[in-house]
């Protein structure tokens, strides 16, 4: 039996479909007293189970190596973790009179977290980009967040965000970091089983990411909060997102090419720089955000399908575009392995 295909003109990732659907779920079936306990106890062991396969897999070799092209890597971070933090606390004029403060903690919380990978390299590659760039500054931006992201909700976010207390903290500590050190240390052992199953890991990946939707929209329901959202609300909210997107597009391709990076490496530059990780993102909100993690995370949710849908056009036009007559001067030389095209995973 043939799988079904989505029409070409409608680029929608069949994943987002799968979260549109667990958050239909858990409007009509929200987990309640110990049905709610287990899926948040699930939800906490899916969290440490994601960060420790997102340390398995990370080379660290690969990483270090990447290094040399430092000039690309600087100036991918500085978008996600500078200048899209700036653009979201710019936002903030935007309250109340466009956005309720619980969407604008979303929209703020967004602008936090780190880049994709998998998704970045796809789009680079077909956009006959950088590949090795995008590999290594993808993977950079990942290792960064895991301490960036809550420290600067901690700092910017404030209660929103459950505040930098000794026990958000030891969350962090023992939800993210340490299960992603594990994952580094065991990753000589475990590694080559990663590899050999990377489809069926792909599922545990997809999968745990759904169970935290679950966890985190049925708490949502049982606070009634979505009281607070209005379908106007909503639409302003996908403007507001509409106008980020299409700056840090801008802004990461002609300010690439005015720092002297060529073609291959703008491509590289704004795709990883433009982009935020919903597969990163979901597991920090949950634990950051608690009960309120449901519309905390609903603005990422909309952000990621909304790059994806402008992303795959933009990179068949770039694909198009001639080549530099000659390779950048600091292009990474390593040989880094073949990337996959899209499999629908949120990264």
């Amino acid at each position: 039996m043939r799988r079904p295909h989505l029409p070409a003109w409608l680029p929608l990732d069949p994943y987002i479909l799968a979260l549109l659907g667990t958050v239909g779920l858990a409007a009509l079936c929200p987990a309640r007293g110990t049905a709610a306990t287990v899926a948040g106890g699930a939800s906490t062991a899916a969290v440490a189970l994601l960060f420790f396969l997102y340390g398995a897999r990370l080379s660290t070799r690969e990483a270090l190596d990447g290094l040399r092209h430092w000039r690309l890597h600087l100036t991918v971070l500085a978008c996600t973790f500078l200048l899209f933090p700036l653009l979201g606390l710019a936002a903030r004029a935007l309250v109340p009179g466009v956005l309720t403060p619980p969407l604008y903690s979303g929209l703020l919380f967004l602008c936090l977290v780190p880049s994709t990978v998998q998704s970045s390299i796809a789009f680079t590659s077909i956009a006959r980009g950088n590949v090795p760039a995008a590999i290594c500054a993808g993977s950079f931006s990942s290792l960064a967040g895991i301490l960036l992201t809550p420290l600067l909700a901690a700092g910017l976010l404030g209660n929103d965000a459950g505040g930098f207390s000794p026990d958000s903290a030891l969350k962090i500590v023992l939800q993210l970091l340490l299960p992603f050190l594990l994952g580094q240390f065991l990753r000589r052992w475990v590694g080559g089983f990663l590899a050999r199953h990377r489809p069926v890991l792909g599922y545990v990946d997809r999968g745990s990411i759904l169970l935290v939707v679950y966890a985190a929209f049925s708490a949502g329901m049982a606070a009634g909060i979505w009281h607070q959202v209005s379908v106007l609300r909503l639409g302003a909210l996908v403007a507001v997102e509409a106008v980020l997107l299409a700056v840090m597009l801008l802004v990461t391709w002609y300010g690439a090419g005015r720092m002297g990076f060529g073609r291959e490496d703008r491509i590289a530059i704004q795709f990883a720089g433009s982009k935020k990780s919903l597969a990163a993102g979901l597991p920090m909100a949950s634990v950051l955000f608690g009960p309120q993690a449901s519309l905390a995370v609903l603005p990422l949710m909309l952000f990621h399908q909304m790059q994806l849908m402008v992303c795959a056009v933009l990179a068949r036009r770039r694909a198009g575009d001639p080549r530099d007559p000659e390779p950048a001067a600091d292009r990474v030389a390593e040989v880094s392995p073949t990337p996959q095209q899209p499999t629908g995973q949120a990264r």
